[in-house]
């Protein structure tokens, strides 16, 4: 099975914006929250969510189908395919099922919204609250690319409370609030 250091080869060969990179640390981050919070297995949870929108830059039109494909070819497992597959149901008829194919779903669109909100705080992801992101969320002009009808889909998918997921979310990209640039420290230096 391809590891993380051969899944970041690979997202550094198709994915050339910092800000989709970032995206997908982002979901990365909350996909192996998750993972440790449901003793699923950590790694392959965060290939799915390191590499979910592998085509995005490249193929937009045909997302996920030609980073489905490579990750075929790379040999990537079932599991991850088939969550990367059922992160856009619309497109791909595939609809999330498994635990893992909830919590990429519930985990892509929000990761994206409390970004934006901690870019916008002097302490970035080091203080933000639930409480904070629900008034981003509710505020359609703000991160307005956020799909908010798929935030609130991804909540009942994983039947949490909605601050309770979105505070889990922000547990796990605290975790990789230094490679975000989300930390206070990262955003003060600016």
């Amino acid at each position: 099975m391809p590891d993380r250091n051969d899944a970041l080869a690979l997202l550094h060969e198709w994915v050339e914006t910092e800000g989709l990179r970032k995206h997908m640390y982002a979901v990365e981050a909350a996909v192996r929250f998750y993972a440790r919070k449901m003793g699923a297995d950590e790694e392959v949870w965060g290939l799915a969510g390191l590499l979910h929108d592998l085509d995005w830059e490249k193929h937009p039109d045909v997302h996920p189908m030609e980073g489905v494909e490579a990750l075929k070819r790379g040999g990537y497992p079932e599991e991850v395919i088939h969550a990367v597959l059922s992160h856009r149901p619309e497109y791909t008829g595939v609809e999330p099922e498994t635990d893992l194919d909830r919590v990429l779903y519930a985990c892509d669109e929000i990761s994206g919204l409390i970004h934006a909100a901690c870019l916008m705080r002097p302490n970035g992801i080091d203080d933000i609250k639930p409480k904070s992101v629900v008034k981003k969320l509710k505020d359609k002009a703000f991160a307005a690319g956020v799909d908010r009808e798929q935030v609130a889909r991804g909540i009942e998918l994983i039947g949490l409370d909605r601050s309770e997921h979105i505070q889990n979310v922000i547990e796990g990209m605290r975790e990789a609030g230094e490679v975000l640039g989300i930390r206070g420290e990262d955003l003060q230096k600016d």
